[in-house]
């Protein structure tokens, strides 16, 4: 069961509910550890429905993770969560200050966020289970992956450094780094025609924060996975 901690927390101690495979959660840890903020990592196990918890649902009433609590504040959706940490702590900085590489940070995230991550959700896997079998949906993951890292390819080709825009990590990374970590090893695409987003890949298996934020080293993490 879970526990509705805005209404027990003495701390303000940053509160993340979260389940380890969530790419949507995963940007957000991203986003924390980059920024230095120690938090509590509250486990919502989606395969048992803790998201339907009516504990939960006092919190998220979507029933979706990641949720944050910081005090009385509630934040539900993971775009409004990294944005608000960016506000609130702005060091370091998830947006460039050039305004053509900030734009860029924007479609990447956009393409990420609608395009790519909704084709792959679990709440979609267990409707099409019922309505296609195992290598239809296979085959409707691999082409909306495919098809949004194209898109991704194509926009980031001329502007990356070392990371998305740049040689300093900024809010595409965050939603990058997630999706590109599932394409490897959940999803098995072959990452051949996107060497950019093959290149950012690396790059993040270098980075403490993004390594520490990986589905495998959650504390709900299934000991078989």
């Amino acid at each position: 069961m879970i526990t509705d901690h805005r209404l027990h927390s003495v701390s303000a101690k940053l509160k993340l509910y979260s389940y380890w495979r969530s790419s949507c959660a995963h940007r957000v840890r991203i986003a924390l550890t980059l920024k230095g903020l120690d938090y509590e990592y509250i486990p919502v196990n989606l395969l048992k429905g803790d998201q339907s918890d009516s504990d939960f649902k006092k919190i998220n009433p979507m029933g979706t993770v990641p949720a944050l609590v910081d005090g009385d504040v509630v934040i539900n959706d993971s775009f409004a969560i990294i944005m608000y940490l960016d506000d609130k702590y702005p060091e370091p900085p998830l947006l460039p200050s050039d305004y053509h590489k900030r734009a860029v940070n924007y479609q990447a995230t956009s393409i990420v966020m609608s395009s790519i991550q909704p084709h792959q959700n679990m709440a979609l896997f267990r409707y099409l289970e019922d309505k296609i079998n195992a290598e239809e949906k296979t085959a409707w993951i691999t082409n909306a992956i495919t098809k949004g890292f194209t898109a991704l390819e194509k926009l980031l080709v001329s502007c990356a450094g070392k990371y998305a825009t740049g040689d300093e990590v900024y809010l595409a990374d965050l939603f990058l780094a997630p999706q590109i970590h599932a394409a490897f090893n959940r999803f098995h695409i072959n990452m051949e025609p996107f060497p950019t987003l093959a290149r950012f890949y690396e790059s993040y298996n270098e980075l403490p924060a993004f390594q520490n934020a990986v589905p495998e080293k959650q504390p709900d993490t299934p000991s078989t996975i």
